[in-house]
């Protein structure tokens, strides 16, 4: 059986625009997997569900236990739940949902960024986890002591916004901390560049900077430079990632030519 040639994303594009019944085609695959990835994630909300009581003594560790907490609806325990529930699920069942994504835009890709893509899963997950540790470990630990002790105001805090806090911060650190590996990926399909993230580094300088303000909703400056620091570094991680990828790919292209 003779094995598909390869073939440019843009030539795929061209082909679903010209041919409709390819691009339904694409339109029934892509359900197809979107099914599969959502019955992933069912299954993972299920387990997490299970073990619930474990995970918000986990997840409230910062604040000194659930003992800290005080709910004043009788709604917040569900909605707390859920928070937690997904986040846990999303977590879990994420490199699952990455392979499906790899299973559906693999044939646009060519056998080598293929090959590299399928590699990079694993690390899809280590980067969200490294994310996530950070944002545990670091930032709740330093930031919520000067939350809750701001003009020495008592303060009761309910469960609904702590975890709603503590949940967002741990998503989008960890959302964040896959910026590198998408520039690799991206400058390995030839779609992104090191000169391009060099040129812009200022604007990234900002836009870091603008992140940390919104995800560390304090004035503080140090648990702003908690989040903006690590963000810098990870733009520079991501240049010299796209450096690594933009050289391999011109390797590569070298050796096709001299075949």
């Amino acid at each position: 059986m003779e094995e598909p040639e390869d073939s440019p994303m843009a030539e795929s594009l061209q082909m679903a625009f010209e041919e409709p019944a390819s691009f339904l085609e694409h339109i029934g695959a892509l359900r197809k997997h979107l099914v599969r990835a959502f019955l992933a994630l069912i299954l993972c909300a299920v387990v997490a569900f299970i073990f619930l009581s474990p995970l918000l003594e986990f997840i409230s560790r910062p604040i000194n236990g659930l003992d800290q907490l005080t709910a004043v609806d009788v709604t917040e325990p569900i909605s707390v739940a859920m928070r937690v529930v997904l986040l846990a699920a999303f977590t879990a069942a994420l490199p699952y949902i990455v392979f499906e994504i790899f299973l559906f835009i693999a044939p646009a890709l060519s056998r080598r960024i293929r090959l590299i893509s399928l590699i990079s899963i694993p690390l899809v997950v280590v980067f969200f986890f490294g994310g996530m540790a950070f944002s545990y470990y670091l930032i709740l630990p330093v930031g919520l002591p000067v939350l809750l002790n701001f003009l020495d105001i008592s303060t009761q805090i309910r469960p609904s916004s702590y975890i709603k806090f503590a949940i967002n911060l741990l998503f989008w650190i960890g959302a964040l901390f896959e910026f590198p590996l998408l520039a690799y990926l991206l400058s390995v399909m030839g779609i992104l560049s090191p000169r391009v993230l060099i040129k812009n580094w200022r604007i990234a300088v900002v836009v870091s900077a603008v992140l940390a303000a919104v995800i560390t909703p304090t004035i503080d400056p140090l648990n702003m430079m908690l989040v903006m620091v690590p963000l810098i570094l990870l733009y520079g991680l991501s240049i010299l990632l796209s450096f690594l990828a933009s050289g391999a790919r011109s390797g590569g292209d070298e050796i096709k030519s001299n075949e």
